[in-house]
């Protein structure tokens, strides 16, 4: 099966979120990531939704049906930036510190708390970073683990432009008259 990112401009209101995953579950995929967010314009969100299946161009297509719905695209092919960011608690009794340390070097990873026996730390990568950075430190005995969803965006002038909505006297987002 083919890993699918689709990255959608939706209205950012209330329940939104709710029926976008609720037609992709109808639909038999499951969604292995979602992450959503505020956009560059007010009222309208980013949401990124990574699914595994050979085809998503119907739920594409069902997706527009969806009033909320602004914009989709499935950026699986295109030239895209993918991130995600980790957040682990590590066991770090004094005599591994050093090469817990030495690891974040290597990731860019940053420690952002340090108890008598633990370490909080931070890492933003691409998907596949993130995953080979839980691999290197697993051994150290990770006590907590939260990790994003992936978020992506279409390298160079191509992608959804936010900005080119406005919002309609109904509240409807409605492309800009340039």
């Amino acid at each position: 099966m083919k890993t699918h990112t689709i990255v959608l401009l939706v209205q950012d209101r209330p329940g939104v979120l709710s029926r976008v995953a609720g037609l992709v579950r109808r639909r038999g995929y499951n969604i292995q990531s979602l992450a959503v967010g505020h956009s560059e314009q007010p009222g309208i969100s980013r949401m990124t939704i990574v699914v595994e299946s050979e085809d998503v161009e119907q739920v594409v297509k069902q997706l527009y049906r969806l009033i909320e719905v602004i914009k989709v695209s499935d950026v699986t092919d295109d030239p895209i930036v993918e991130r995600e960011m980790v957040v682990l608690k590590l066991n770090a009794p004094a005599s591994s510190r050093h090469e817990i340390v030495s690891m974040c070097g290597v990731f860019d990873a940053k420690i952002v708390d340090v108890g008598a026996n633990t370490m909080i730390v931070e890492m933003t990568g691409s998907p596949a970073k993130v995953e080979n950075f839980i691999e290197v430190v697993r051994p150290y005995g990770i006590r907590e683990l939260m990790r994003t969803g992936r978020i992506a965006m279409v390298r160079g002038a191509r992608g959804q432009v936010a900005a080119e909505y406005v919002e309609h006297g109904n509240g409807v987002p409605v492309p800009a008259v340039k």
